[in-house]
């Protein structure tokens, strides 16, 4: 579907693409990995035909589509529905046509080509994709302009994602996502009948939503078969053969060096000596395998203990304006080794919770307990803006450290992953994730007792996520973490509090029964908007409720049903786990895929008839 060919790219003369190749299976999902600054989001740039590349080329099959989520977020008067809607151009364009056409044969094609768009139920597809990314039916009619940046970038995903391209790119599609839209775009792009590439470092994304993962290392792309997981074991296997071949190409070096030093002034042995001599020129050098080491984060531990509990909350109502609280009846307890991550949508009052933990909010009523010593440190992506651009990370800690000594300031640096170009460098030029790792040196500089992290994952790749778990584990402090990364909730906390229906509560159960409760909302929101748009049974025709016998039956019929879906998904997943598929028989692949994703959405489907049949 997508081929990349010998592609070069350099910026600034530093050379960030060279003959890079790949071919991407059509109709599969694949993941681009690699350290920030790599060039994941320039080749993005170069598929797109954005940028000229240096030499190479980028080839798609004859009138496929392509799309990705608008740079620029809207903002307009029309509503949410209309601009997703709008992302469909030929949809658009069709429609529009379709009102003044007068040609019989051009209305005829444009009614064909409509149906096979499924055009009758665009509507219903806008709405489902914007309830799923987190707009409530109300919203979804009001305008862009109402919205906040994050929200508006939200209403460009789902027009990306409507407008259904052969070819789908998706830079990053979970910043601006919390833990549930998460929870639906893996589901949606498990599904998606079409091909899509997207960069991301979230784990459990790539492990749950893709068949392949494109590595870019030092110029070249590599594809590897599988998830995020299996990826990384290739990986280190692949390492560990190139370890051994060259310790074997070394030790076959030496001993021919060995007999040439011997040998080559002894006229017997004088043409073989040449011999070998000619043999290591030839011997082509395995490539030396450079590490790319991530400097560790580093949160200072609490230096005077306070007795457990660190802060209690009795029927606690806090919120910005007076009489209108955001969260109300709060009943908890914080102890000092907790590890919380808290749990809820956008807008439910996460955050607003987090103030008022860091005391940025006042409790508007009930009885919160905060010892006098009791310190925390706080960190949220917003505060990424509000680092002054002209000071450099020294300046920052020398503020922090007026009485210490240069060297200590840098040494505090260093550990915090700053050396000196970095600790030197204006907070301009630093990138995304080096200004995070500021901020997270800032709100754990003096040891606080709690550590609240507001989406600490946004700006990092892969491998610093995983050095910000070990340090998260590492620390002895109680810990609040807000997250749409599940991998990094599953590794860090130990307890999960909700944020729902206007208030905090512990919730019983593990990030598995979440995502389940995640899901079964959706799919209730999704039958109550159909139940909400079907006329109203007239109470004279109501018809009789059916009996126990003729529920079950319909429960059985449906079982039966569901049973011989999952056969069949079965069947077809065991085929395409086959590799050779994809290189011997690729179009059977891509039928293949794409039956898969239509009985999985028939699956979903029996199964809501299951639940309402069980409701009778």
């Amino acid at each position: 579907m997508l081929h990349i060919n010998g592609l070069t790219y350099r910026i600034g003369g530093r050379l960030l693409l060279e003959e890079a190749s790949v071919a991407v299976p059509e109709s599969h999902k694949v993941g681009i990995v690699g350290r920030n600054g790599v060039g994941k989001s320039t080749l993005f740039k170069l598929i797109l035909g954005e940028l000229p590349a240096e030499s190479g080329s980028v080839t798609l099959p004859r009138n496929a589509r392509i799309g990705t989520v608008a740079q620029e977020a809207p903002g307009g008067p029309e509503s949410l529905l209309a601009t997703v809607m709008a992302g469909d151009w030929e949809l658009t364009a069709l429609t529009a046509e379709a009102g003044t056409a007068t040609d019989p044969h051009r209305i005829a094609e444009i009614q064909t080509r409509l149906a096979d768009m499924d055009a009758h139920s665009a509507e219903a597809r806008a709405a489902t994709i914007l309830s799923g990314l987190g707009f409530s039916g109300e919203t979804q009619q009001g305008p862009c302009s109402a919205l906040s940046g994050g929200w508006r970038m939200r209403v460009a995903l789902a027009a990306a994602l409507f407008a259904r391209p052969d070819v789908l790119l998706l830079d990053e599609p979970t910043n601006y996502l919390d833990l549930e839209g998460a929870i639906w775009l893996k589901s949606f792009i498990r599904d998606y009948p079409h091909t899509i590439v997207l960069i991301s470092h979230d784990r459990d994304l790539l492990n749950e939503a893709v068949g392949f993962i494109l590595h870019l290392e030092r110029g070249k792309l590599t594809l590897y078969q599988g998830n995020y997981d299996s990826f990384e074991r290739q990986r280190r296997e692949k390492q560990a053969l190139t370890v051994k071949l060259q310790k074997k190409q070394e030790d076959q070096r030496k001993h021919m060096m060995a007999f040439v030093e011997r040998f080559r002034y002894k006229a017997s042995k004088a043409r073989q000596a040449q011999s070998r001599l000619k043999a290591l020129s030839k011997l082509e050098p395995i490539a030396e395998l450079v590490e790319d080491r991530v400097a560790p984060f580093f949160f200072p531990n609490p230096g005077k203990t306070i007795a457990p509990p660190l802060v209690t909350w009795d029927r606690v109502s806090v919120g910005y304006t007076e009489n209108k609280p955001v969260l109300r009846n709060i009943t908890l307890r914080l102890d000092p080794d907790d590890r919380i991550a808290l749990l809820g949508s956008n807008g439910n009052g996460k955050s607003t919770f987090a103030k008022l933990l860091c005391g940025k909010l006042e409790a508007m009523a009930g009885d919160m307990k905060v010892p006098a010593r009791l310190t925390v440190g706080y960190f949220a992506q917003h505060q990424l803006d509000e680092i002054s651009a002209g000071r450099t990370p020294y300046s920052y800690f020398a503020g922090l450290m007026p009485d210490e000594p240069e060297s200590k300031r840098r040494a505090r640096l260093g550990a915090c992953g700053f050396g000196a170009s970095l600790a030197d460098s204006p907070c301009s030029t630093l990138s995304g994730g080096e200004k995070a790792r500021l901020l997270f040196a800032l709100a754990a500089f003096h040891g606080p007792h709690i550590l609240v992290l507001d989406e600490p994952t946004n700006h990092l790749d892969v491998d610093s996520r995983e050095a910000l778990i070990m340090a998260i584990n590492d620390y002895e402090g109680a810990v609040i973490l807000i997250s749409h990364d599940r991998h990094i909730i599953e590794t860090c906390a130990d307890e999960l509090w909700l944020v729902h229906d206007g208030t905090v509560k512990r919730f019983d159960g593990d990030m598995e029964d979440y995502t389940r409760l995640v899901l079964e909302r959706a799919r209730a929101v999704r039958r109550a908007e159909r139940a909400a748009k079907e006329p109203a049974a007239e109470p004279s025709r109501q018809p009789a409720k059916p009996s126990a016998s003729t529920v079950q039956k319909a429960v059985e019929k449906l079982d039966r049903r569901m049973e011989e879906i999952r056969g069949k998904i079965g069947i077809l997943d065991k085929a395409l786990s086959d590799p050779a598929i994809y290189s011997e028989e690729p179009k059977k692949a891509g039928d293949f895929t794409k039956l898969r994703a239509k009985l999985a959405t028939d699956l979903e489907d029996l199964e809501n008839q299951w639940l309402e049949a069980q409701m009778g």
